[in-house]
């Protein structure tokens, strides 16, 4: 069977990781603490996709920064930002539609989108939890993710989700949330890991055909580079 197509992030040690970038046919997970760079990537991609003439759809429930983006894309900025649809639910509700919305243009193909991203995908469902209405948001979330999944697979168009963390209380490491649903649907599964100054590492937890491994990069003014120096 022949591997599926990749979509490089152009961090060339992540590229490395992942065996020429993201697999183009299903779903990506990036998981980690605040401060981690998981939307600093989300963004670079993004900026990466849009240059080349596709279209990005961006899910916001944390408030991303385009002047993040801005500084990104450089001189090619006011070109990326066109093909950059942003939306920002305020609600799981509001969030469940804009997965069906994103997925429906994705699926119609009157648009060359060449990336789904939703940042983060748990955040509004973490208010949910531990209250009357947690049943119905495991399910608003299930029926999210099984969009998704399907839409990547039919479309071979990447997708992208970001996760926060839970503190497991037994040997106090720091747990995605999902539980099993999500850890299943997303055949790429990516902790980012905070180190000293503008370093942090990626650890492949699962992927279909990578074996485990790690890459590091830093964080400058111009986007994330390759390595952990400097």
């Amino acid at each position: 069977m022949p591997e599926p197509a990749r979509l490089p992030t152009g961090i060339a040690s992540i590229d490395h990781l992942l065996g020429g970038g993201l697999e183009t046919d299903s779903v990506t997970e990036v998981f980690g603490e605040g401060g981690s760079a998981k939307t600093l990537f989300c963004l670079e991609v993004a900026a990466r996709v849009a240059k080349e003439g596709r279209w990005v759809l961006y899910i916001d429930t944390e408030g991303v920064s385009l002047e993040r983006l801005r500084s990104i894309g450089g001189g090619s900025a006011d070109a990326i930002l066109p093909r950059f649809l942003l939306s920002a639910p305020k609600s799981l509700e509001e969030q469940t539609r804009a997965v069906d919305a994103a997925c429906g243009l994705v699926r119609e193909g009157r648009r060359p989108v060449g990336l789904v991203v939703v940042d983060s995908l748990t955040y509004l469902y973490r208010l949910s939890l531990s209250g009357p209405e947690e049943d119905d948001a495991r399910q608003a979330l299930s029926v999210e993710v099984a969009d998704l999944v399907s839409t990547a697979w039919s479309t071979a168009t990447p997708v992208v989700l970001t996760n926060q963390v839970w503190r497991n209380l037994r040997d106090g490491s720091l747990e995605p949330l999902g539980g099993s649903f999500l850890a299943h649907a997303a055949k790429t599964i990516l902790r980012f890991e905070r180190l000293p100054g503008p370093r942090r590492r990626v650890v492949l937890v699962k992927h279909r055909s990578r074996p485990e491994g790690s890459a590091e990069f830093r964080i400058t003014s111009d986007g994330l580079l390759s390595g952990g120096a400097g």
